[in-house]
Formats: C-alpha cells, structure tokens, sequence
C-alpha cells in the first residue's frame, strides 16, 4: 500500500505538471471517488503512474524518455499500449512523425529489456497472461456477462472475435476523429476515448480499470460536474461488484444476479456518456474546457508537446 501511495502522488503530481496552466485539475484524480475506492485493490497505479510520467515527459517534447516511461508501463500492465495508436494518427496530421518514432521505438525497446529475459527464463509463466486472456470467458462487469445473464450469450469460440471486432469498431472511429475533425484533437482526449473503448468492451471489467481512466479523464474533460457523473456509475458498480461476490460461500446472501447485471448497464451507460462528451469537444472545440480557458495562445493542446500548434498537413 505505501508503495502504490508513492505511485498515486506521482500520478497526482505528473497530471498536475503536464498542463502546467491548470495544475488544479490534478485535484480531479487526487478526490476521484473511484481512485479512493480502488487505489489499493491491485497493483494498476504502477502502470498509471508511468502512463502518467510519460504524458507528462511527452508534454515537454521528450519523445524518447517518454517512450521509455510507456514502455515500462506496458510491461507493468498491457493497456498503455492503446495510446500509441491514437498518437500515429495524432503525428500524421501534424507533420511529427519522427517524434512519434523515436518514442514507439524507446517503447519497444523498453518493454523487450524487460520482458524477454523473464520469456526466456519461464517461458510459460510469463505467456499465461496471454493465453489466459485468450481463452477467458464473459467476465464480471462486461457487456458480455450482462448479455449471459439475460439468455443471449455469446459462443465462448466467438466471443473473441466479437469483443475484438466491436474494439477495433471503436477504435476506427476515433481515427475518423483525428482524420475528419476541423480541429485536431487534444492527446488526452483521444487517449481516453480508446482506453474507454477497451474497458467497454473487454471481456471482464474488474473495479480498478477506472484507475486507468481517471488521469486521462482529468486532462480530456476538467468539468466537476461531468466527472462526478461519471464516477457515481463506477461507485455504484464498485458497490454493487463486492455486494454481488458475498453470495459465494454465503447461503446465496449476495446482491441478484439481476441487480448486479443493472449496476453495470449503469458503469457501461455513463462511461460512455462521458466519451460522448468529449466527442462533442473534439467536434465542436467552443466546448473543450482546455482550449476555452485562459490566454489564447495556449489553447491548442498544452498536454500535445511537439503536437501543440503544429500546423495541420491534411
């Protein structure tokens, strides 16, 4: 626990720093009902944390080392990966290519140091992340589970391809996004789009994904209002998750496998109300809170580093 204090302070302290104009934003992650609720379930806060650090190192135009950060964090858990996917686009459309290159290739490198003496080393242990991923089933707190519950489950043999084929959906829309905008988009708003894209479809939502989105979402949307909506549906299904496993051991005293299926529709609905929010500020830039505040000439994409003003080349 003190260790992944240590991990929530740097995660505070580099979303403060990385749009140094509103630091106050920060106090988004530090109150965030979920990050309280859940900080200390697992050890995600080390991937957030690296996340974190290198947004902020990319912020300031250090591609390499903030390839290096996200490196590490891939290796401490596979999401961060999304973000190289929305940042090609992202250097694309501005001309920054070779920023985006010695950053992916810091990356690689990085998660290869780490990873391939543990492959070689305990080849199985270290691929069952993999195949256990691979060969799971619907989950808690997916849609997948909703659906089993209700009668219309999804063949085991396809589910993957369906989970997969609905991200890679997801997924395209936001390079249409980045590509059709008037106005390119900000990094952390198209960050958060495709990792709330993996968390609305995997194949299992465990409690503490929101960790994941919390930083993002503090950076992408800095409305009170809109975060807290949002996040009474991850209190809720947090609530509703910990209820529902009581019945296991416990005469059956837990929360229905009715209600349960509820809370999360609940998690589902409002996390993608809040993407939709900010969908509406990528199309409609009068409505980003970023870009709306302060002196017009930080407006752009504070958090974008070499992408901040770089002129458009579509």
């Amino acid at each position: 626990v003190l260790m992944l204090f240590v991990c929530l302070v740097v995660t505070v302290v580099a979303t403060a720093l990385t749009v140094p104009r509103r630091m106050w934003d920060a106090a988004l992650v530090a109150l965030a009902p979920g990050m309280i609720l859940c900080a200390f379930i697992n050890w995600d806060l080390l991937a957030v944390a690296l996340t974190a650090a290198s947004m902020l190192l990319w912020s300031r135009s250090r591609s390499g080392w903030a390839g290096v950060l996200l490196g590490l964090a891939v290796a401490a858990k596979f999401y961060p990966v999304l973000l190289l996917g929305p940042l090609l686009f992202l250097c694309l459309r501005a001309g920054r290519m070779r920023a985006f290159w010695i950053s992916a290739g810091a990356g690689l490198a990085t998660w290869l140091v780490v990873n391939v003496p543990v492959a070689i080393a305990a080849p199985d242990a270290w691929a069952h992340f993999y195949t256990f991923s691979s060969t799971r089933g619907a989950d808690w707190g997916s849609p997948w589970y909703v659906l089993q519950v209700i009668g219309h489950e999804i063949p085991p043999d396809k589910l993957n391809l369906v989970a997969t084929g609905l991200l890679g959906i997801l997924c395209l829309g936001v390079v249409a996004l980045i590509v059709a905008s008037s106005r390119r988009p900000r990094y952390a708003q198209v960050a958060f789009l495709v990792v709330a894209a993996f968390c609305l479809t995997n194949k299992v939502y465990s409690p503490q994904y929101v960790l994941w989105l919390i930083p993002l979402a503090a950076m992408a949307r800095p409305r009170w209002r809109d975060f807290l909506i949002w996040q009474a549906g991850e209190v809720v299904y947090f609530l509703a998750i910990w209820y529902f496993l009581q019945q296991y051991g416990n005469d059956n005293k837990g929360l229905p496998y009715g209600w349960y299926s509820v809370a999360i529709v609940v998690h589902l609905v409002l996390t993608a109300w809040f993407a939709g929010m900010i969908v509406r500020d990528i199309r409609r830039p009068w409505h980003d809170p970023v870009r709306t505040d302060g002196d017009p000439d930080h407006r752009d994409d504070p958090g974008g580093g070499v992408l901040d003003f770089a002129p458009d080349r579509w």
